[in-house]
């Protein structure tokens, strides 16, 4: 009988943001399913501490260190072990007791406890797309030497995962990422240049973190996806294609040898993507709205405006240099958008720090892991210096 088999235990790293709270709704909402083994967040407290009550997980680490004693007098009363700091988020991914991690860490500090996971042989569900663009070569070769399933729970890659089910022996021709354009589809740079952070913060149709929701107004959100997508499947560059489709029904497509294509469709909901990967081979019944065809006559699609949003054409060039490029690509981007989301920045400056970087930090073609941790540090240092902090 499916009701006794036992709870799958899930480890989310980065509980507190978007992914993370999300995947708690989907846990709450099947308690007969899933169960919370670890909880992390860098600097909200406040919410882990009520999280970590409500859950009970084994253990749960607030990266601010700062901030241990507040989380540890909260939750004296109950059998919750309390840790802090960067490197307890590596112990805690070196636990036996979970099943599943959901990283959804924000940026490049994903990595190391990601990493850690899959040398474990855990699942990981990948919210946290840096990952793969930082060190791509390196993760999945460590997944296929453990065997170790990453299934991906971004929305766009999650689609391509559903449509190659049931077809690996078929040959990809070409995957087709959509983008919602964002808040600025259509605008041109001399409307660009005086948008400000809270307007580029509306995303039309996904809630999203304050991080994601700068890149995809910038479109360097689908950039990245280029890359993730580049080695989660295990693609060339010239068979990864991007389409702006502003409805966001359509998640992705895959088109097949044969010239036929599949794609997965539905209401832009994160909880879909994110209960398919902890499910995953299952699918599970949910409340989620439904999409109806009757309120979406139109479905849309056009090229991006790499000219105007050059981002995406930077994150292109990345993935066909390969090498540590989208590491510095990365790296850059994330001290911009920190920038721009402190009003340091303008819209347009976030670009122009990410190419001055690319084009001033070493390529290395074949680096070690070592050396994408240096690239990552030179390049944000780089970064930094082009911005009047």
């Amino acid at each position: 009988m499916a009701d006794q088999a036992p709870k799958k235990r899930i480890a989310i790293f980065g509980s507190t943001g978007s992914i993370g709270t999300q995947a708690l709704e989907v846990i709450r909402a099947n308690p007969d399913l899933f169960e919370v083994e670890i909880l992390t967040a860098q600097t909200n407290d406040e919410l882990l501490i009520k999280q970590a009550i409500e859950f009970k997980p084994n253990a749960v680490v607030i990266g601010d260190e700062a901030r241990y004693q507040k989380v540890k007098d909260a939750l004296a009363k109950t059998l919750v072990k309390v840790f802090s700091g960067e490197k307890a988020l590596e112990e805690v991914a070196d636990f036996d007791s979970y099943d599943m991690m959901l990283a959804g860490i924000v940026g490049f500090a994903g990595l190391k406890p990601t990493m850690k996971a899959v040398e474990k042989g855990k699942v990981v569900g990948l919210a946290n797309k840096e990952t793969l663009v930082v060190a791509g070569d390196l993760v999945m070769q460590k997944a296929i030497e453990k065997r170790v399933p990453i299934i991906p729970v971004d929305s766009e890659h999650s689609a391509i995962f559903q449509c190659l089910v049931g077809e690996g022996r078929n040959k990809i021709e070409k995957i087709i990422l959509t983008a919602s354009g964002g808040p600025f589809l259509g605008k041109k740079p001399n409307y660009l240049v005086n948008v400000k952070r809270d307007h580029a913060l509306q995303h039309p149709n996904w809630t999203m973190g304050a991080k994601i929701s700068i890149d995809s107004a910038t479109l360097m959100n689908k950039g990245l996806e280029m890359i993730e997508a580049k080695w989660l499947f295990n693609l060339q560059p010239e068979q990864i294609q991007v389409v702006v489709h502003p409805q966001s029904v359509i998640h992705s497509m895959v088109q097949f040898e044969d010239g036929s294509i599949k794609a997965q469709m539905g209401l832009p909901d994160m909880k879909l993507p994110i209960q398919y990967a902890m499910a995953f081979p299952q699918r599970i019944k949910n409340d989620f709205p439904r999409l109806d065809f009757r309120k979406y006559p139109n479905l849309s699609f056009e090229e991006p405006d790499v000219k105007t949003f050059r981002n995406l054409a930077l994150a292109t060039e990345a993935l066909f240099r390969g090498g540590n490029m989208p590491c510095i690509l990365n790296a850059a981007n994330e001290i911009a958008v920190w920038a721009f989301l402190r009003n340091r920045v303008g819209f347009l400056d976030m670009t122009a720090i990410v190419e001055k970087t690319m084009e001033n930090i070493k390529f290395i073609p074949k680096p070690t892991m070592q050396e994408y941790f240096d690239s990552d540090g030179e390049a944000r240092n780089f970064a930094a210096s082009l911005i009047n902090l």
